[in-house]
Formats: structure tokens, C-alpha cells, sequence
């Protein structure tokens, strides 16, 4: 399983990968597992504004749908355009080809609250 160090996590299983004032945002390759086959991703969000922990979308997997969480308030400025064709993304490169969302954090200060790749995988028990 892979925890990449330069990424942030939350205890809802989303990634954050900071550039600048803005931030790509994603399902952790932990959550993928769980899940299993993604067949469907379904984020209607772009443009709006989302607080921390407001419902950015949905993941639809074979076996169940799984709400995604904002681990940051923001601005959604992109929905990943692939996921619409290739939500299999997801699984086969969840930290790449597989990101989510595009975002304009609005309060920088919420990133504190982020989990390190070490506290993560104590929190899933790896």
C-alpha cells in the first residue's frame, strides 16, 4: 500500500496535495482497496463554494457508494474530466490519474488539522 509523504490525509480517507493556494484532492489507496471496483464518480460541485467536511461527491464502487469530504473549505475549480470515462483511475493510480478535485483553499489554517502519511497509517493500522 502506498502513503506518499508529501501528501496530507484525513480520517475520512481523502488525500490533499498542496500547490500554492490551491490543492488537488482525492481517495487514499487504502480507501480504493475497501471499496474495490470503482465503476462510477459523481461530483457535481464545481464552482461552489464547500466547507470542511461538506459532501464534495460520491464514489459508486461495485460493491457500495461512499461519500467524498472536503478536508479543506473551498472553492471547487476543477472536476477531474478522465474520471467521467475511467473512474477505474481511482483504483489503478489514486494519487495521480486518479485525483478528484481542484480547489482554491479558502482557510489555510484548516490544513493544521491534516493528518501526516505516519499518523494515517497509525489510524488505519498499518
Amino acid at each position: 500500500m502506498n502513503f506518499p509523504e508529501n501528501l496530507k490525509y484525513t480520517k475520512d480517507h481523502e488525500w490533499i496535495r498542496l500547490e500554492g493556494d490551491t490543492a488537488y484532492i482525492g481517495i487514499t489507496d487504502f480507501a480504493q482497496g475497501e471499496l474495490g471496483d470503482i465503476v462510477y464518480v459523481e461530483i457535481e460541485t464545481e464552482g461552489e463554494e464547500l466547507a470542511h467536511e461538506e459532501i464534495f461527491g460520491t464514489v459508486e464502487a461495485v460493491k457500495t457508494v461512499s461519500d467524498l469530504f472536503m478536508p479543506v473549505s473551498g472553492k471547487v475549480l476543477e472536476v477531474n474530466p478522465g474520471l467521467q470515462t475511467n473512474p477505474e483511475a481511482v483504483n489503478k493510480d489514486p494519487y495521480g490519474a486518479g485525483w478528484m478535485i481542484k480547489v482554491a483553499i479558502s482557510n489555510t489554517s484548516e490544513l493544521e488539522g491534516l493528518l501526516s502519511a505516519d499518523a494515517y497509517k497509525a489510524l488505519i493500522g498499518h
